[in-house]
């Protein structure tokens, strides 16, 4: 059940120090130039984000749900129409032209 792992994934973030972690990235004072995959903070997110897309690539866990609860939207707020944005793969930006 898609709800049940969501779940779990969220669990797993917290124990990761996820939160922290992407707080950390975002900040102004974070260089991305430097950034290493032998920074701590770095590699929650990459290895958390590798998890998280593999369920969704195999279709165990649903991409719109992942989505809904991860997405940051490049910062807070919402859209005019009072939706969350919506990021755009690479993927899906192609098949929309």
């Amino acid at each position: 059940d898609d709800a049940a792992l969501a779940v779990q994934l969220v669990r797993w973030g917290t124990e990761l120090g996820l939160s922290d972690a992407v707080h950390t990235v975002l900040s102004d004072d974070f260089d991305p130039s430097s950034a290493s995959t032998n920074d701590v903070t770095v590699r929650k997110i990459l290895e958390f984000g590798e998890v998280v897309g593999t369920l969704v690539k195999q279709n165990v866990l649903n991409e719109d749900l992942v989505l809904d609860l991860w997405w940051a939207g490049g910062g807070v707020g919402a859209r005019e129409d009072g939706r969350r944005a919506r990021p755009c793969s690479p993927r899906r930006a192609e098949a929309a032209r």
